[in-house]
């Protein structure tokens, strides 16, 4: 026997043992999945059906408004510019695609956050789950986006449920890291005041740490739904709607006009969704009342 070759290893049947895991899985939590599959295709059907009710042009004009009050009129006038440009391209109808790939962002990044904060505060108050927690964060990371798909497929087939589960996965890690960072950088001075003023833990945490760690906090909701947006393009493949559709069939077709006026919507959708939610991080009360510290530090 060589050791040059790979005939003295043992035989691993790890892609057997997957299957048997799924195969328990579907066997065993058929309801669970179940109410999974019926909770998110409710919320986004539900969403985009709005979204897509809503007559374009008024549409543009409450994003845009959106957009004026948090970060002010030049990015409003980029919004109207922006959206309708979606409207305005004539291959394809890309305006309901947008607002399904809309509706796609805000469930997953909604549900990721809700999932994300709470690991992240637990990773943050106890090292032992910190220790736990950051190695899976690492792996969810590191892990090619196409491989979300594969398990998810198993479980729900071809839909929006299988594109918005990978997606909420994917998108989860940085949720979980800036929260934790954010908590743990707050004063330790700012949490012995809590305790000696006698404040119960819980009390803390809501009164002072998470509030002081808000501008961390909303760094890591933008870049969950930076994920999700470039998550749900890839979410297409697997017939979950939205624009991720029309740019695979552009990219299949060898179509560039369709795939590119697609990709540009994607790249609208990305811009606003990003300028729009490091606005609202700004407008944290620590991030405004830190201004004129660095204000004053940079005149200094």
């Amino acid at each position: 026997m060589s050791l040059w070759n790979s005939d003295f290893l043992p035989t691993l049947n790890v892609g057997q043992w997957f299957n048997n895991v799924v195969s328990w899985m579907n066997d065993n939590l058929g309801p669970l999945l179940n109410v999974i599959d019926d909770a998110l295709t409710t919320l986004n059907d539900g969403l985009t059906d709005f979204l897509n009710w809503v007559p374009p042009l008024i549409m543009v004009l409450l994003l845009a408004g959106l957009g004026t009050w948090v970060r002010g009129w030049l990015f409003g006038l980029f919004a109207v510019i922006g959206l309708l440009l979606i409207q305005a391209m004539p291959t394809a109808d890309l305006w309901p695609e947008a607002m399904e790939s809309f509706a796609l962002v805000l469930v997953a990044a909604v549900i990721a956050m809700i999932l994300a904060i709470p690991i992240g505060i637990l990773a943050a108050s106890n090292g032992i789950a910190s220790r736990i927690i950051r190695p899976v964060m690492d792996l969810m990371q590191t892990m090619p986006a196409y491989v979300y798909l594969v398990p998810a497929l198993f479980f729900w087939s071809v839909g929006p449920t299988t594109g918005l589960v990978a997606t909420i996965v994917f998108a989860m890690p940085p949720g979980v890291r800036l929260t934790e960072l954010g908590i743990r950088q707050v004063d330790p001075e700012m949490v012995e005041a809590g305790h000696a003023f006698g404040a119960p833990r819980r009390q803390i945490l809501r009164g002072i740490q998470f509030p002081l760690a808000m501008p961390t906090v909303m760094a890591g909701i933008n870049q969950v739904i930076m994920l999700s947006l470039s998550m749900v393009v890839i979410a297409g493949l697997v017939g979950s709607g939205g624009l991720g559709e029309p740019v695979y069939q552009g990219i299949s077709n060898l179509d560039l006009v369709t795939a590119s006026e697609a990709g540009l919507a994607v790249v609208v959708l990305a811009i606003y969704l990003d300028r729009l939610t490091s606005a609202f991080g700004d407008k944290s009360a620590v991030a405004r009342a830190s201004r004129p510290r660095k204000k004053a530090a940079a005149t200094a």
